[in-house]
């Protein structure tokens, strides 16, 4: 099935439906003697997983994942890593009506229309269930981010319905996933908004219907550089791996929308010194400019439907055209963005370390020579760091240059030659 896989270096090929026997995904591309346990990759599965409150589905799945290959001895061995969770709870009686007239909203339909025959046990591969293997493989790319540039992703709901946080709330420099926890089942990150929030999720819960909501994303400790013009720019692959979760219907990122209501001299974002480096004063931009990473926080907002399974009966029609209802049974999320956390973190570091590979290469095919090692050298763009160190010598009456400058390795270069001739 073509759509399946994401990524081009740190990839990722998921596979399963609903209701079949379990599902997973394949990783490619995770780099060797990286530390990576089970309970790495666990606990992401854990915050998806449902049945977690009476505002969740109730559908009982632990979400053990087993991870089948690509590891040995608490190490990645370089090679694919194969990651399977086993479907436990699955109730196909519960979609007989399937079978025969599509779910209003879903995806019944159209996967019917493109391939001829669809799922009739839930909504196979459009189903939630699917973001298991996104999730699994994002918890790996997050530990690698995690491990290499200190890269931490939180994200939180900020919204239910019309229920919104407030500005000061949140604050996206300092939000912690240990305070978004602390605030289960809503996961909002802000103890003042979990009853009004709550309220309006089990009022739709209560009379049979379902809520759209939000999530707000923060990445920070992003390196410089990441992101491909023109079509790669990293707020367009950022913003493909959000659109193509299940139920997720826009995204923005920075000022967003309302960066639209503002003037230029207002929106735009100077620069500064920050401490060794350059930096902007505000971060409207959210953290990319011309479609890469400026070492800013990077931001962005997520809008989910509300789910299209729901219990009220609904008007619809069979796949013969007749004029039909439809209350649908089974088990299913009233609002899915409490739940949506982990997914919205996952692709986010799918995105990030995929980009992050993508310019390491570059820098590693790069001359000696080259002064573009962003990633390397991410206080400072090394043209800078070298004329720095270039007036501290030359102010203690030295000729040293830094050991990791290009004039420094070609030099170290040219000595080599020489001695090997020598030879």
């Amino acid at each position: 099935m073509s759509g399946s896989s994401f990524g081009k270096i740190f990839k990722v090929t998921t596979f399963g439906e609903s209701h079949c026997h379990g599902v997973g995904c394949i990783v490619d591309g995770v780099p060797p003697r990286l530390e990576l346990s089970e309970e790495d990759i666990q606990v992401q599965l854990t915050r998806r997983r449902p049945g977690q409150s009476k505002l969740t589905t109730q559908r009982d799945e632990a979400d053990k994942v087993i991870v089948m290959s690509g590891t040995e001895f608490g190490r990645t061995l370089g090679t694919p890593i194969g990651l399977m969770v086993r479907n436990k709870d699955q109730r196909p009686k519960d979609y007989g009506s399937v079978k025969s007239q599509p779910r209003p909203s879903h995806a019944d339909y159209t996967y019917h229309l493109k391939y001829g025959i669809h799922a009739s046990s839930g909504g196979g591969r459009s189903s939630a269930r699917e973001t298991i293997g996104r999730v699994a493989a994002g918890a790996i790319a997050e530990k690698w981010l995690k491990t290499r540039f200190g890269t931490e992703i939180v994200a939180f709901v900020s919204s239910v319905g019309a229920e919104s946080l407030g500005d000061d709330e949140v604050d996206i420099n300092t939000v912690t996933r240990e305070e978004v926890d602390a605030t289960v089942p809503l996961r909002c990150a802000s103890k003042a908004a979990i009853d009004r929030m709550t309220k309006v999720l089990e009022e739709a819960r209560d009379a049979e219907d379902s809520i759209g909501g939000t999530v707000t994303c923060v990445c920070r400790n992003v390196p410089v550089g990441l992101g491909e013009p023109c079509f790669d720019k990293l707020e367009a692959l950022l913003a493909h791996a959000m659109l193509s979760i299940p139920a997720t219907k826009g995204f923005e990122i920075g000022s967003g929308f309302e960066g639209t209501k503002l003037r230029g001299s207002a929106h735009n974002d100077p620069f500064v010194k920050k401490g060794d480096r350059l930096g902007t004063k505000s971060n409207r931009s959210g953290g990319i400019q011309g479609g890469i990473s400026n070492g800013e926080h990077i931001y962005f907002r997520v809008a989910f439907k509300p789910p299209a399974t729901i219990g009220k009966a609904q008007e619809t029609a069979t796949y013969e055209g007749d004029e039909d209802t439809m209350a649908a049974k089974g088990r299913h999320d009233p609002c899915v963005v409490p739940r949506a956390i982990a997914i919205v973190e996952g692709m986010a570091a799918l995105v990030l370390a995929d980009a992050a590979m993508i310019q390491l290469s570059r820098e590693a095919a790069s001359p000696d020579d080259n002064p573009a090692k962003y990633l390397s050298l991410p206080k400072m763009p090394p043209s800078a760091a070298v004329a720095a160190a270039a007036a501290a010598a030359a102010a203690n009456g030295s000729a040293a240059v830094p050991e990791s400058s290009p004039s420094k390795r070609a030099a170290d270069t040219e000595a080599t030659g020489k001695a090997k001739k020598a030879k």
